[in-house]
């Protein structure tokens, strides 16, 4: 499957307004977090708009770099590991204060709360995803 820019678009929203909104509300009661639950949640929800917003533009990044590839894709490995460069950004944006309504966090919570959706988000699109959506592979990953 050659997936096209737009289906790696809408494939990321989709993936993480459900399996990674999912993750996000199992996962942030067990973060170790200062403050109350509510807080901590309303933390983790904006990270992961973060990730959304700040993906769909790393989408576009690598989009041109696979221009320079023969197959125009990347090997299932590259999508894994780009989870590196993608929870880098992310980092950096919140220790300059960059994402709204979001303070400190530690980085402990950042790292078991982003390691934790990035992967299991990746193992659901590498997976479970093509059951229902057959016809998603044919369709360069496209869903509507």
């Amino acid at each position: 499957m050659l997936v096209t820019l737009g289906g790696r678009i809408q494939t990321r929203i989709f993936i993480l307004l459900t399996v990674g909104l999912l993750v996000t509300l199992v996962v942030t009661p067990f973060l170790p977090a200062r403050g109350p639950l509510g807080s901590a949640y309303g933390v983790t929800l904006r990270v992961l708009v973060a990730v959304l917003v700040l993906g769909v533009l790393w989408e576009l990044l690598y989009h041109g770099l696979q221009q320079f590839r023969w197959e125009k894709d990347w090997p299932t490995f590259f999508g894994l590991i780009t989870a590196v460069n993608e929870g880098l950004l992310i980092w950096l944006a919140l220790t300059f204060g960059l994402v709204p309504g979001v303070g400190e966090v530690p980085g402990i919570t950042f790292l078991l709360d982003f390691t934790a959706v990035w992967l299991i988000t990746w193992l659901c699109v590498n997976g479970p995803m093509r059951v229902p959506f057959i016809h998603w592979r044919f369709r360069g990953g496209r869903l509507i």
